[in-house]
């Protein structure tokens, strides 16, 4: 199994959903010019799942069951620092 680091877009929405290779690794969430991304160690030869995702910013509000149900993946700044949003991804 030969697997590769893949960049994948994310919008500044609520929630999204992504078709990435099953078993990929989220490496990390970050700010690439203007664009939200994460990094993910994947293998590109695998069948590709929608993993969905959701994103919260500073202050907003977070219901408590969510959080079981969620894995933190990281925290990214927009607007040079001015807001900040948390990722999770649903658990499988």
């Amino acid at each position: 199994m030969e697997r590769s680091i893949y960049k994948y877009t994310l919008e500044l929405t609520n929630t999204q959903s992504l078709a990435i290779p099953c078993g990929a690794e989220i490496l990390t969430v970050q700010m690439q010019g203007v664009t939200p991304c994460i990094w993910a160690l994947v293998d590109p030869n695998v069948l590709r799942v929608k993993r969905q995702f959701f994103m919260y910013g500073t202050g907003h509000p977070v219901r408590n069951d969510n959080l079981d149900l969620h894995s933190y993946v990281g925290s990214f700044q927009v607007n040079a620092g001015e807001e900040v949003y948390h990722l999770f991804e649903e658990k499988e």
